[in-house]
């Protein structure tokens, strides 16, 4: 890890990307990190997860659902599959799911919607719950 993050904040941070995404996608990102993208991946982790996720001002489960209507807004369809599945792992139901993907095709668009649709389908079907 380089010498400009704290490393406290990298393993809360570790710990709280961990327990949202699940220990198999984190290791995976990691191991898969090289010189070039490690920095960003230290990063990320120490001021997303460590920092953005680390205080409990908000508890996980909203979190996940932010992060649902902002990445849905956004139209990142990759990353808001990769959050769909840690909004489940922080409680986050199916019919608030549904709930979020309405607000999103309100004030972002029916494609926007339609899209959140598509890839919520798949990641509730993997998870047993369609």
């Amino acid at each position: 890890m380089s010498d400009i993050f704290d490393e406290d904040l990298f393993l809360k941070g570790l710990a709280q990307r961990k327990a949202t995404l699940g220990d198999e996608y984190v290791e995976k990102n990691l191991a898969a990190a090289d010189d070039f993208t490690r920095p960003f991946q230290e990063a990320m982790t120490a001021w997303c997860w460590g920092f953005g996720w680390g205080d409990e001002v908000i508890d996980p489960k909203t979190r996940s659902m932010m992060n649902l209507s902002m990445i849905g807004a956004l139209g990142k369809m990759h990353e808001w599959e990769i959050h769909c599945r840690g909004a489940l792992n922080n409680g986050v139901s199916k019919e608030e799911i549904r709930a979020i993907i309405h607000v999103v095709g309100i004030y972002c668009g029916v494609p926007l919607a339609l899209e959140c649709f598509r890839v919520a389908r798949k990641v509730l079907t993997e998870a047993g719950q369609l």
